[in-house]
């Protein structure tokens, strides 16, 4: 495979030393660059492994580091520094070596920023057909992590006493596979700020922070943004203020649900509620469909989707009359999602974690018959597995 590496120091004697470490061939393409250098080859930097020799310039080295995210960085110091190299990581370095790394370690280390790099530059020709294409917009950013980039958020929100709004955005159930993927969040993007944080949860769902606004003016910029969607969508906001993130999320998405039943038409239900109270086979009869035709489809998924992958525990799924469960069973730790309809006029979803039988967690929400949809029973069950993790993390 052709191989593209860059080498970066202002002492020749790095060029030589390197040098005789790799292991090229005759259609590899070597560059030795000083750092004076470097404002003439951006081509050349963005589209090669970079090796650069930190000795005498860390805060260029850093500097490089942070500007070209999208090329794999070896960074090569003579001494080690922990606390230099662990911020140089958390930056987006891919290596640290010095004189004591093995010529086997740097091979694989070179390999892999090779790797690396075929990848990065798949995506970019990927991402250029999706521009080409208006899919996407040449700056789309959406985080994928929603859950390590809300905590980084909120830790700075709480710090600064800022001003801000976190929403949970989705299309109803019926029109989250009519719009094409990207199309969201390029309109979102295109219309908030450069300090606005936009994050993936699901399909077509997303959570976004409005900074310096509140309800008020967060509703004011949704309308603008939804109007330039084609299909409906909508979005529950809650003010950040003092709350985990595990509430945060909890109360944005209740209020993105709010939102798409507020929509539902219930006049017929009410027309015969009266009528209906006291049918207990009818009101039996609709959760035996709800539980055929929408829990018991969403828990299958989650079994299909986390069995295997989380590790040391298994998922099972219990189904009785009036009761569908799902079960994570760990060898520390426990969990379950319970639903249930007592008298078939409510819907029951008991969550409890059990690390210990002294250290028992259970929440209810309680739920209109005609509240439990697909995409909010989605939500609340990657929630509660999202939990689980963070219990088990924290035993």
């Amino acid at each position: 495979m052709h191989s593209r590496i860059a080498l970066i120091s202002d002492d020749s004697d790095f060029f030589e030393y390197i040098v005789q470490k790799l292991v090229l061939r005759k259609s590899d393409e070597l560059f030795c660059l000083n750092f004076n250098d470097l404002p003439e080859n951006l081509d050349i930097l963005s589209t090669s492994v970079l090796v650069i020799n930190s000795e005498n310039a860390k805060s260029q080295t850093a500097e490089i580091v942070s500007l070209l995210k999208s090329s794999p960085v070896i960074v090569f110091a003579y001494n080690q520094d922990e606390e230099y190299k662990i911020n140089l990581l958390k930056n987006g370095a891919l290596a640290f070596i010095t004189p004591l790394t093995s010529d086997d370690e740097l091979q694989a280390q070179i390999i892999s920023a090779l790797h690396k790099l075929s990848v990065l530059q798949k995506n970019k020709q990927y991402r250029e057909i999706l521009v080409a294409k208006n899919l996407i917009t040449t700056n789309n950013e959406v985080f994928l992590d929603y859950n390590t980039i809300l905590d980084k958020e909120l830790e700075k929100i709480n710090e600064t006493s800022a001003s801000a709004v976190l929403a949970a955005i989705s299309p109803n159930d019926k029109t989250k596979f009519l719009i094409q993927p990207n199309q969201i969040e390029t309109i979102i993007l295109n219309n908030i700020r450069k300090n606005d944080v936009l994050m993936s949860f699901a399909v077509n769902k997303y959570f976004l922070i409005l900074y310096d606004t509140d309800i008020d003016g967060a509703n004011k910029i949704w309308a603008k943004i939804s109007a330039q969607i084609p299909e409906k969508i909508y979005a529950g906001f809650v003010k950040i203020f003092s709350k985990t993130r595990e509430q945060l999320v909890n109360e944005a998405l209740n209020k993105l649900h709010e939102a798409i039943n507020y929509e539902k038409v219930y006049t017929s239900i009410k027309s015969t509620e009266s009528s209906m109270r006291g049918n207990f086979k009818l009101f039996k009869q609709e959760f035996n469909k709800k539980i055929e035709q929408i829990i018991n489809p969403v828990f299958y998924h989650v079994m299909q989707k986390y069995n295997g992958r989380l590790y040391g525990v298994t998922l099972e799924h219990e189904t009785a009359e009036g009761l569908s469960i799902l079960e994570i069973k760990g060898r520390y730790a426990s969990a379950a999602f319970k639903i249930t309809s007592p008298g078939f006029t409510r819907i029951n979803i008991d969550i409890t974690y059990m690390s210990s039988a002294n250290n028992i967690d259970a929440k209810r929400i309680s739920l209109n018959p005609d509240e439990l949809e697909e995409g909010l029973l989605e939500d609340l069950v990657e929630q509660f597995i999202m939990e689980f993790k963070e219990e088990v993390r924290n035993a």
